[in-house]
């Protein structure tokens, strides 16, 4: 083949551009932000959450691309990533003092009609840190020192977080710090020293931390029909929702429980039983499915990371999505007890949407970035030589 032939087969500029995204992750997500916005949407009442949603879905995925296209490798630098955490401790420390208090919880900056909860990017600056952090002391992560250190780290996130207080906010970052340490090769041995210490802080929280309303959650949990018109009846409205979309669900728009509000918050903390009642097993099984090629896409960029860096920034980020949506679809569905938690890509909010969108943005950088691997299964799928 001659190489002006060669060269008429290159393709254009502007699909080069576009080369490095992962179409596969991308086609996953779309999804998700499509069903989320369709359990919204009403037929009979202002779609309000629809048309909000809709704005922070579109400025989501403006991020997203956005992000893509600059090289986040700064953000392997010290200095970045601890003024981040600096940063971010301040903002949360500062909520004490300037937040919105909104249902007993102090988690909240109100700007007008704009409202910022700044325990979502707390999530991807704690990915961010125990990256950098594990990824210069993997290979001595036998030694209690460093597992004793990121735990510090990760615990002056979640004190911040549990005093607002935002006990399933907490917990997600309990559960990355967790994640990510034994993605780093945790042995046997301090395995079990930490389950014995998560253990006895359970415990302190129980007597010192927990409000009442979140023992009496965790209680309802254990027994959930001693109160089912009291704190049991968000759970209870819950399963109710999603035993009755059945096999293929009522349709688009007219779920009884939630558009008839006998289901409280079903956009945001009960977004799975809203949509499983409105499209039933099949559609529940559907999103399972999108997460988990989300999951697989994202797995198969960290292991073909350029640093040991991107890969355990790719791990945290799958903890991220795995706990958040296992603790949401388990409170959905009566396993779990409610703790106020969205689930990713589907649920209404700015905060999160846009967290989730600029996480995905670096990850698609990283990918970018990489030397070459990306551009070599380019030209062998697209362009064949």
């Amino acid at each position: 083949m001659g190489r002006e032939s060669i060269e008429n087969m290159r393709p254009a500029p502007l699909v080069l551009a576009f080369a490095h995204f992962d179409w596969i992750l991308i086609l996953a997500i779309l999804p998700l932000y499509l069903f989320g916005l369709l359990t919204m949407s009403s037929y009979t009442a202002e779609n309000f959450f629809f048309d909000r949603q809709l704005a922070w879905v579109t400025i989501g995925l403006a991020v997203m691309f956005a992000v893509s296209f600059v090289d986040m490798r700064f953000l392997r630098r010290r200095s970045v990533i601890v003024g981040l955490f600096v940063s971010t401790l301040t903002i949360l420390a500062t909520l004490f003092l300037l937040g919105s208090v909104f249902k007993g919880a102090q988690s909240w900056f109100s700007l007008g009609a704009l409202a910022i909860q700044p325990s979502d990017p707390a999530k991807l600056v704690l990915i961010l840190l125990l990256a950098k952090y594990f990824s210069r002391r993997h290979i001595e992560i036998a030694n209690i020192r460093h597992i004793l250190v990121s735990g510090v780290y990760a615990f002056l996130l979640i004190a911040l977080v549990l005093l607002q207080p935002d006990f399933g906010s907490a917990v997600i970052l309990a559960a990355i710090w967790f994640g990510m340490v034994l993605a780093s090769g945790l042995s046997k041995k301090h395995l079990a020293l930490v389950v014995l210490l998560s253990a006895t802080v359970f415990g302190a929280l129980w007597v010192y931390g927990f409000e009442n309303y979140q023992k009496q959650r965790i209680l309802t949990f254990l027994h959930p029909l001693t109160d089912i018109r009291g704190a049991g009846y968000n759970a209870y409205q819950s399963t109710v929702a999603v035993g009755s979309g059945e096999i293929l669900g009522k349709g688009i728009g007219y779920g009884t429980q939630s558009k008839l509000q006998f289901l409280p918050e079903y956009e945001t903390d009960f977004m799975f039983a809203a949509f499983a009642e409105e499209w039933g097993f099949v559609g529940s099984i559907l999103i399972l499915l999108l997460f988990a090629v989300i999951v697989w896409r994202i797995l198969h960029i960290a292991m073909g990371a350029e640093t040991n860096f991107e890969s355990l920034y790719g791990l945290g980020l799958v903890s991220l999505i795995l706990i958040q949506t296992g603790i949401h679809i388990g409170m959905n569905i009566g396993l779990l007890p409610v703790t106020g938690v969205t689930l990713p890509f589907m649920s209404y909010g700015g905060s999160h949407i846009v967290t989730e969108a600029f996480a995905i943005g670096v990850l698609i950088s990283m990918r970018r970035t990489s030397p070459g691997a990306h551009r070599e299964d380019f030209r062998k799928e697209f362009v064949g030589i």
